[in-house]
């Protein structure tokens, strides 16, 4: 693991190393560390140290100096970093290696940043992947498996959009979008923002006419989920129903993009997934569509 301040790395590493974990998800094992941190977010320096201490004193990780050594020492790589402004610096230091690397959202805070990654991850050889939990809830790709209903043409989602200043809607609303693009794919062509103080509304229309939204809260409930319109009805997604955490969901994607060095998301998504939050960002701050 490389970025040891966020939540994930405890989530990640009690399913992967703990058998007796009720989703333990087997096929590999977190083993060695590299803490990183970032001095200017505080969601990152006030919590590396305890997160670094838990892994080193309660699951017997080995914490190590620099990404190099991370790479260096194992077969795969989960890039955890919390802010994502640093992955693209994280990434060169690693993608030389070769090693298959998932890394945790946001992907990057900018199209350039996401598009040099994959230059960076071409160049060498080194096969990455990256995304939301979201993406992976059981409900959701319960829904989506059902075609009974007929194509889909819209798709609702929500869910809670705490926002972060330094990544704007990078921040939460990268969940609820991740679960938009698994709905529809890529093929945005403009992005709409409202906002207040309390919630977001995110439109994004599609070049072929499908028009998806997002409501991010920032007051109420905390759950997600979705509505799927489809041409005989309308299936919910409620997020919170799933018996199975996403965590586990996730890492059983991670661990069969490890085994054989091919992301389920293709980079263009990704790629489209970063430019449409950004997108979003510059929509929130004028109050005009902005087109991808």
């Amino acid at each position: 693991m490389i970025g040891l301040d966020t939540s994930h790395v405890i989530a990640f590493t009690k399913l992967l190393n703990d058998s007796k974990h009720d989703h333990h998800v087997p096929g590999g094992e977190v083993v060695v560390a590299f803490p990183g941190g970032s001095d200017d977010m505080e969601f990152s320096h006030t919590r590396v140290e305890g997160f670094t201490a838990e892994m080193r004193d309660n699951f017997g990780i080995k914490i190590v100096q620099t990404p190099e050594e991370v790479a260096n020492e194992c077969d795969a790589i989960l890039l955890e970093s919390v802010d994502g402004r640093v992955h693209l610096e994280q990434f060169r230091k690693i993608a030389p290696f070769g090693k298959p690397t998932f890394i945790d959202k946001p992907f990057a805070t900018s199209s350039r940043d996401a598009k040099e990654i994959f230059q960076l991850a071409e160049q060498f050889g080194t096969p990455v992947m990256s995304c939301s939990s979201l993406r992976y809830s059981e409900g959701l790709t319960a829904a989506l498996e059902e075609d009974e209903g007929g194509n889909i043409y819209g798709v609702d989602c929500y869910g809670p959009l705490a926002m972060e200043a330094t990544h704007g809607l990078f921040w939460y609303g990268i969940h609820t979008v991740e679960m938009l693009y698994r709905a529809f794919g890529p093929g945005c062509e403009k992005v709409t923002v409202t906002k207040n103080d309390d919630h977001d509304l995110i439109v994004g229309e599609w070049k072929d006419g499908r028009i998806g939204s997002i409501r991010g809260n920032r007051i109420g409930n905390s759950s997600f989920g979705a509505l799927i319109h489809r041409q005989k009805g309308t299936q919910f997604v409620d997020v919170d129903a799933d018996k199975k955490p996403f965590y586990a969901s996730l890492l059983e994607e991670i661990i069969q993009f490890f085994r054989t060095g091919k992301s389920p998301i293709n980079y263009i998504e990704t790629l489209e997934i970063t430019r449409f939050i950004e997108a979003a960002n510059e929509s929130r701050e004028t109050g005009k569509t902005v087109k991808l």
